[in-house]
């Protein structure tokens, strides 16, 4: 199944510093894509920013697409991560922190909440740069909770966040292991999802596919997010 949702039809929330877009139903439980809690499209102005708050038990990812994130945090950290890089922030027992936007132009990210495998642990926050050109034509991973992942961010979510950059016409393909939920979004440029036509900013929810196939229509940066069920569902299966 590849179930398309048109960046248009997005439901979304807007302020003086803030345009964003939820492609899932923001604190919404029943919404979720298995692991996969939460993905928004924001664009914050200049000067604009979400004020210190706190998280728990959430591993939090943002791409930034366009523009600088600027973070601090509970723990001490700060660090302002550019356009192309990412940053994951793990809340475990409890972080609270605050990111803005500090640059004379809009920035635009992509939000990622994915459920934890277990709640608790110490908070951390990292982030990392990942040059386009070693995403060229091929599949990066970001961010993941699998040891083997030694060049990605860390996280504890039985999940990986991927990327690729795509000259028209190019393909790549990825395998999915049984019972994992994905979901597409392609920052910019068009792509066909073995053959379901995906524009930019429109997400593509996947489940039920063994693989696949990602051609882009003309020049495109796709961000990929596989995940694992949601720990409710998983525990139905089980009872």
């Amino acid at each position: 199944m590849i179930e398309r949702r048109p960046f248009g039809s997005l439901a979304g929330d807007e302020r003086s510093w803030l345009r964003a877009k939820h492609h899932f139903q923001f604190d919404d439980i029943d919404a979720a894509w298995g692991a996969l809690f939460m993905w928004n499209d924001d664009e914050i102005a200049p000067g604009g920013g979400f004020a210190p708050h706190s998280h728990v038990n959430m591993e939090i990812v943002t791409y930034v697409r366009r523009g600088a994130i600027s973070h601090r945090d509970s723990l001490g950290n700060s660090g302002r991560t550019v356009a192309g890089d990412v940053q994951v922030m793990s809340a475990g027992t409890g972080i609270r922190h605050s990111e803005f936007n500090l640059e004379p132009e809009a920035t635009q990210i992509f939000q990622i909440w994915i459920e934890p495998t277990i709640d608790g642990g110490s908070p951390a926050w990292g982030t990392k740069p990942f040059p386009k050109q070693d995403r060229a034509r091929r599949l990066v991973v970001l961010a993941s909770g699998y040891d083997s992942d030694v060049d990605a961010l860390p996280f504890r979510a039985a999940a990986r966040v991927l990327g690729a950059s795509l000259k028209r016409d190019q393909t790549v393909e990825y395998d999915v292991a049984e019972r994992r939920y994905l979901y597409l979004v392609p920052a910019v440029g068009r792509v066909l999802i073995n053959g379901r036509h995906i524009d930019a900013r429109d997400g593509a929810a996947i489940k039920d596919v063994r693989r696949l196939i990602i051609t882009a229509i003309e020049d495109s940066e796709i961000v990929l997010v596989d995940a694992p069920e949601g720990r409710s569902e998983t525990a139905s299966k089980l009872s």
